[in-house]
């Protein structure tokens, strides 16, 4: 008899285990959803804090906040080396690509060396001036020649 009790026993555990096993699959299977879940709410709190930090800090120094929906020139991004890049691929010197964006040669030259970044209106002047080739920044260029000296005239 005692190994009848004994065989009893073991497949009471086992059956015990299965039952278990599938009874927590599911609450894994939830812990892990719930963890996913926190960690983007955790990530979404760390954004709106640096939100909330960055408007503060405008708030304190008096400046005028930005207003949220505004996305900068369709999400434009300012870079030094595609400053250079644009003003090499174009094949003209500091001086011409100044003309040609509307600023200073020393301007490019402080945005190319990463010193000072353009402001909004000379943002937008890159981006429109960033579409364009050789022969239509040559066309621009002999245009804006023609007009000063009619002014001069």
């Amino acid at each position: 008899m005692p190994n009848i009790v004994a065989v009893l026993k073991a497949e009471i555990c086992r059956l015990a285990k299965k039952e278990a096993k599938t009874a927590t699959a599911q609450l894994k299977r939830a812990s892990v959803q719930h963890r996913n879940d926190i960690a983007k709410l955790r990530k979404t709190i760390g954004q709106q804090a640096k939100t909330i930090a960055h408007l503060q800090r405008h708030a304190q120094a008096g400046q005028p906040q930005p207003p949220a929906e505004e996305a900068p020139l369709g999400g434009a991004r300012f870079s030094a080396r595609s400053v250079k890049a644009q003003r090499k691929r174009l094949g003209l010197s500091a001086e011409k690509y100044a003309k040609l964006v509307g600023v200073s040669a020393l301007t490019i030259y402080s945005w190319e060396s990463g010193k000072t970044k353009p402001r909004k209106a000379q943002l937008a002047a890159l981006v429109a001036v960033r579409g364009i080739g050789r022969r239509e920044a040559a066309r621009r260029l002999e245009g804006a020649a023609a007009e000063k000296g009619r002014k001069q005239k």
